[in-house]
């Protein structure tokens, strides 16, 4: 019902352990924020102290339990991906466990499960997987095997989503290969600009993420002005319209909140505007994206 944040896998752990036997498997079977929890609780039922203290880059020690992945929704790219994203209580920022110990050791892709799927979050979630594709693609971290990746999903969505039923049988297949390849493309790379500010706008508003991501992407003509072109596209030939977020209504403390929740991801603001990144990003030409974009 919310996205899932340290102290929900903390307690998770806690009635684990309160079980006389320890799990053998974990099994997620859900969307992106249930992959995520799954990852999680497999990770901390073999690390000790809170699941606060392994937010941030390959400091797990030891690998979590066997665990299974089953998305009943494709784009987030959460069953290849290695990180889980939890909402940190303390600093109320989204911040994932990012370790190969995350990773799902078995995932089932059945596209029957993503079959009832409405079919405005079936889009949101799938031009997950378009962006953060695009995203390593115009990053200064790529390489051969995530642009291998990246441009396969790119591809898969672009077949998906340029004309036709785009929910067929065979689209909602190239839909989870797509989402399963851009949760690899992201895993030896990083997302761009727009990913952190979706971030920040999802963890202050508590909007959720892949709908969030649109909201964004519709302002992003200064960093990716052709992928806004296709996104366009996709809109159009979907049928669908992203309602807007009026961020005028804000007062300056709230967006500042914004600009803090977003800026905090320095990796992937380093991966697309460089070590100066918060130059290039300063609170005023945030406000001015967010407000006149």
């Amino acid at each position: 019902t919310k996205e899932p944040t340290d102290i929900d896998i903390d307690k998770l752990i806690n009635k684990i352990k309160q079980t006389s036997n320890k799990p053998k498997a974990i099994i997620g079977i859900g969307g992106g924020s249930t992959l995520d929890t799954a990852k999680a609780v497999s990770v901390m039922i073999n690390n000790s102290g809170r699941t606060s203290k392994y937010q941030g880059w390959d400091i797990p020690k030891t690998n979590g339990v066997f665990k299974i992945g089953i998305p009943t929704i494709s784009g987030t790219g959460s069953e290849s991906s290695r990180t889980c994203v939890l909402i940190n209580n303390i600093s109320k920022m989204k911040l994932g466990i990012n370790s190969n110990f995350s990773v799902y050791d078995i995932v089932i892709l059945d596209p029957v499960l993503i079959k009832t799927v409405p079919k405005k979050q079936y889009f949101y979630t799938a031009m997950d997987t378009f962006f953060h594709s695009f995203e390593s693609l115009k990053g200064r971290h790529r390489n051969l095997i995530s642009d291998a990746y990246s441009d396969q999903a790119i591809s898969l969505i672009d077949q998906i989503f340029s004309e036709g039923d785009f929910k067929s049988i065979e689209n909602r297949k190239k839909l989870m290969v797509a989402s399963y390849l851009g949760g690899l493309a992201i895993a030896g790379s990083y997302v761009g600009v727009l990913h952190p500010i979706s971030a920040g706008i999802s963890t202050i508003l508590k909007t959720p993420h892949c709908y969030t991501n649109c909201i964004v992407m519709k302002k992003m003509r200064d960093f990716y002005p052709n992928e806004l072109k296709i996104f366009r596209k996709y809109l159009k030939n979907s049928k669908i319209i992203i309602p807007n977020i009026d961020f005028s209504i804000f007062d300056e403390k709230k967006l500042k909140e914004i600009y803090l929740a977003t800026i905090v991801h320095s990796k992937p603001l380093m991966n697309a505007l460089g070590n100066d990144y918060r130059k290039k990003l300063n609170f005023n030409y945030f406000k001015e994206i967010l407000i006149n974009y």
